[in-house]
């Protein structure tokens, strides 16, 4: 089967960063699948072969810059990557590992900038956490905003958002994450201020030995019967 010729490509991905980007805030649709028989006879068959392997990476979430940074910060004694602020972006283009296309501009758009904290980014313990991460307690792999993350009220209309990506710079500068959302979200000029609220835009690094079936099922391009919602 063709989904299965990917598997061995996990072994190469035991040592690849894999990130993945949940927003849910009224940026993003809630999106729920549900297998077929044959599918979750397949789904189910999968388990066994993932379970002894590592997971395939998924290149839908860490930029190629991300990774770059971090393979050798990690094993060639290179600058980490640590920046001093973290810019969310809407775009209405392609947004991929390379790059983000499409971003909006005008009508009293900017990136809204988080500073790198403790204070703004929870800790790995948990949602809300403040205390740096801990191998004692801290082992979701995942963090999250603190506190929301809330755009200028738009003054002409700003298009479909169809992803976000997250930047080292309030213009321009290198991408670091990149996500679509689940349902586009129009924005027209005088809706009330997007925003992602506190600990609605989750970032988790490595899979914690669970495979990501959503992104499975996709790739076996199997149809799925699916219900989204929008929240307002």
């Amino acid at each position: 089967m063709k989904s299965f010729k990917r598997f061995g490509l996990a072994l190469l991905a035991a040592l690849v960063m894999l990130a993945s980007v949940t927003p849910q805030s009224d940026l993003h649709g809630v999106h729920t699948q549900h297998l077929t028989v044959a599918q979750t006879a397949e789904h189910n068959l999968a388990t066994n072969l993932l379970n002894a392997v590592a997971p395939e990476a998924e290149a839908a979430a860490t930029s190629n810059y991300f990774q770059n940074k971090v393979i050798d910060a990690t094993f060639r004694a290179q600058t980490a990557l640590t920046p001093g602020t973290v810019y969310v972006g809407l775009y209405t283009g392609t947004i991929n590992a390379q790059s983000c296309s499409g971003e909006v501009s005008g009508g009293s758009y900017v990136r809204p900038g988080i500073t790198s904290s403790l204070a703004n980014w929870a800790g790995t313990q948990g949602a809300g956490t403040t205390a740096a991460s801990s191998n004692a307690t801290g082992s979701s792999g995942t963090t999250s905003n603190n506190n929301a993350i809330t755009y200028a009220a738009p003054t002409a209309t700003w298009g479909s958002i169809t992803g976000f990506c997250l930047y080292d710079s309030s213009s321009g500068g290198n991408e670091l994450i990149y996500a679509p959302l689940t349902t586009p979200k129009t924005v027209n000029s005088g809706d009330s201020a997007p925003s992602f609220a506190a600990g609605a835009l989750t970032i988790t690094i490595g899979d914690n030995g669970q495979p990501d079936w959503n992104r499975y099922v996709r790739e076996l391009g199997e149809q799925t019967e699916s219900t989204e919602a929008v929240t307002a």
